[in-house]
């Protein structure tokens, strides 16, 4: 059958579309993809041009959302095997098994690298050493992972150089520096650094094509289910501790010190490298999870953003201006843009507005209405007592959240008006990631030296 370049889209993206919402493997989707075909291919013998072909044959394969249920009941015990087998034999085994034992090996590194200093006196826990780790702990873990796609995605040469860069100068700018001994500079750079560093990751896992959207917006799917696999070994990992604690409790032993020196940093560190392997490997079966906690947060959150504002309103309550409170506002604002990203990532950008769409608009709402409050309290702080660097880094980080926020709002409303496609919010959030990069480098490379290293 021949095809024009047009019926070949229109299949990539039912291929994606089935894919990104079935808990099927490429098998499966090569069975339908072949059905399909030959539906499409009688269908114009019959007389119909490629696009409407491809409608009627779409049509006729039933609707996916009752196919996905299907697929769920005929191989339900597939997800419970893909979480523990290794995929079939040949040369896709032969590279899966490669990963795994680079991914481990790495995070082994990991793992030594974090008491590595105790070498020269640094040791974990230790109040002396305490800044030490503060400053650099992300330097610990974010090179080994940017290193694990480097070799993934067998990233040309001159590109490990141009990777290393940004975590050598991070290096530098974190050890150089003369910082003041738990002054506030010191906790910003340190606490922007993964952020700032975070990118050259994502340029690792794009294999240098950080500039195309789709490339930025795999990337924020990958974000999104790491931070949810690595949520679920630390669990687990804080289970195996407690439980490591008691049976040596029990022969009258304390564990608490080794558990607090080594079983911590170096799972914690090991853990990051093993969670992106897991994204990798069994991404088909978390990304059936994570939309579902994304439905179901959503309403969550703007119920309690709700709540906030209808209480501090009702109270006459002022937003308490403290570095923990500001602190927390961010998280909770961050938090919400990580929802609004990761349900944007997992949408089909085909589909037309749902009810899910319009409860995304109210959390945008109520997320820029707490920031517009929170700028207010902010700058009503600076202009009573002054700037320091928390509360011009709350001002910086606040006024880009509420850009952000501000121009997702008018584009989902302008999609639920059906006068935006949704591909415009896509393109909006992905082009926006570089301006949290920038903030974040100022932050780390800058605020030390304009508020005096204090």
């Amino acid at each position: 059958m021949k095809t024009n370049g047009s019926l070949e889209a229109h299949i990539g993206e039912w291929r994606s579309y089935l894919r990104r919402r079935q808990a099927v493997n490429d098998i499966d989707v090569d069975e339908l993809e072949d059905h399909l075909r030959s539906q499409v291919e009688s269908l114009r013998e019959a007389g119909l041009d490629e696009g409407e072909a491809f409608l009627v044959a779409v049509k006729r394969l039933g609707d996916l959302d009752s196919l996905s249920r299907e697929f769920a009941r005929e191989y339900s015990e597939r997800l419970w095997k893909q979480l523990v087998l290794p995929p079939g034999g040949g040369a896709a085994s032969s590279r899966a098994n490669r990963d795994a034992l680079v991914a481990f090996a790495l995070a082994v590194a990991a793992a030594v690298a974090i008491k590595l200093p105790e070498l020269f006196g640094l040791r974990w826990g230790a109040d002396a050493a305490n800044a030490f780790y503060l400053r650099n702990l992300t330097l610990f873990v974010l090179p080994f992972l940017a290193v694990y796609f480097a070799w993934k995605r067998d990233l040309e040469p001159a590109g490990w150089f141009r990777l290393a860069a940004p975590f050598v100068a991070a290096g530098l700018v974190m050890n150089l520096m003369p910082f003041v001994a738990n002054g506030h500079t010191e906790l910003l750079s340190a606490m922007h650094l993964p952020i700032a560093l975070w990118l050259a990751v994502g340029v690792a896992y794009a294999s240098g094509q950080w500039r195309r959207h789709e490339q930025r917006m795999n990337y924020v799917r990958f974000s999104g289910e790491w931070l949810i696999y690595y949520v679920l070994i630390a669990l687990g990992g804080g289970v195996l501790m407690g439980f490591t604690v008691f049976l040596f409790q029990a022969i009258g032993l304390d564990a608490e010190t080794w558990v607090g020196n080594w079983m911590i940093p170096c799972g914690a560190a090991g853990a990051a490298l093993v969670a992106a392997w897991l994204v990798e490997f069994k991404q088909s079966v978390v990304e059936n999870m994570a939309p579902v906690l994304t439905r179901l947060f959503t309403p969550l959150f703007a119920a309690l953003l709700l709540l906030f504002v209808a209480t501090m309103i009702g109270t006459g309550s002022a937003i308490d201006v403290e570095r923990e409170v500001l602190i927390g506002f961010d998280l909770l604002l961050a938090l919400v843009l990580g929802l609004l990203l990761y349900s944007i990532s997992a949408r089909d950008p085909q589909a037309p507005p749902g009810l899910f769409d319009r409860m995304q608009l109210v959390l945008v709402l109520c997320a820029l209405l707490v920031d517009a409050l929170a700028l207010w309290a902010i700058a009503a702080r600076i202009v009573e007592f002054g700037f320091s660097p928390n509360k011009v880094a709350a001002l910086g980080e606040n006024l880009i959240l509420l850009v952000n926020l501000g121009g997702s709002a008018v584009l989902a409303a302008r999609f639920l008006a059906g006068r935006a496609p949704f591909a415009a919010l896509e393109r909006w959030q992905t082009g926006y990631i570089p301006v949290y990069v920038i903030w974040a480098w100022v932050v780390v490379a800058l605020f030390p030296i304009v508020f005096g290293f204090r």
